[in-house]
């Protein structure tokens, strides 16, 4: 796929978003913008069903908006709010050591440095991008499960893991891309590029993508 085939395909992914839900932690960042809400909810939005993740961001954020507020809650305080988020538990005391380490090392503010959020527990390359880029606005390609299958499936990139999907896209994606690519990924597979079974008979992109591994679609 060119450079011309990209743009053409993000023209149209612009057009279609209008359509579609924005993804949870995106309208966390939109609403307040702060680093640490971002870093907070995208650590809940793990492996867990993004209506969830915009309920529960919503209840902890009623009680806790900065390191500060959260350690005054304890870990079970924390799981109560984020239930039924995937390994609510876990989170909850991610977000406590997290928050502790914030107020300890950094005071209370959250690093624009993608090395030093890698270094927090339960913090990976998709959720460090993803509090770089919607959190401070800086370059960043966040890969997850949608950007990394809309990718391939496109024929942009074959990968077999996200983190390998984001080394290629580093050295062939416009630069003025690397922000909204995964917003756009993450609503379109929400909404239409689904895993299993897309609805590509009425997919505007039919035609442009390559369609691999698409083996029954709608």
């Amino acid at each position: 796929m060119d450079t011309d085939q990209i743009r053409s395909v993000i023209a149209i992914l612009h057009e279609e978003y209008l359509h579609w839900q924005t993804p949870a932690v995106t309208i966390v960042a939109q609403c307040d913008g702060s680093p640490y809400k971002v870093l907070v909810s995208c650590l809940i939005s793990l492996r867990t069903k993004d209506e969830v993740t915009a309920k529960a961001s919503s209840r902890v954020f009623e009680q806790a908006q900065t390191p500060g507020e959260m350690v005054r809650l304890s870990s079970s305080e924390i799981s109560q709010l984020i239930y039924p988020a995937g390994f609510y538990h876990t989170k909850a005391e991610q977000i406590v050591l997290l928050s502790k380490r914030l107020l300890n090392e950094f005071c209370g503010t959250v690093p624009d440095d993608i090395n030093k959020l890698l270094s927090f527990k339960g913090v990976g390359r998709k959720t460090a991008n993803l509090v770089m880029t919607l959190g401070f606005g800086k370059p960043g390609i966040c890969v997850d499960t949608h950007v990394h299958r809309i990718c391939n499936r496109l024929g942009y990139v074959s990968t077999k893991k996200p983190d390998e999907t984001e080394i290629v896209l580093r050295a062939i994606l416009p630069a003025e891309y690397w922000i909204e690519i995964n917003d756009l990924l993450v609503a379109f597979g929400q909404n239409h590029c689904h895993p299993v079974s897309p609805r590509c008979s009425t997919c505007k992109l039919l035609g442009i993508c390559e369609q691999v591994e698409v083996k029954v679609s709608r």
